[in-house]
């Protein structure tokens, strides 16, 4: 199973957002892991330094992101979770 069965509209929406605010979006890279049935760990990488782009101040462009990515993730029927990994 790839990164985007688990969740595919969830997977998308994630990796087009984070594409979308980092400069070097070819080194942006989203892993999904499937937790149980019904939940689905999505980790976000990203090139050295552009970590605190995606973070934002006080957190707050991490949780609009995470915020949208669940919304999405409803669409498939399943629970997202967002991880930023440095």
């Amino acid at each position: 199973m790839s990164n985007n069965d688990l969740a595919p509209t969830a997977y998308a929406m994630c990796h087009y957002i984070v594409s979308s605010i980092v400069d070097n979006k070819e080194a942006t890279n989203v892993t999904a892991s499937a937790i149980n049935d019904n939940f689905v760990r999505l980790d976000v990488q990203v090139a050295d330094g552009q970590l605190g782009r995606v973070i934002g101040k006080r957190g707050r462009v991490a949780h609009a992101i995470r915020t949208l990515v669940q919304a999405a993730g409803s669409r498939d029927g399943k629970d997202i979770a967002v991880e930023f990994v440095d």
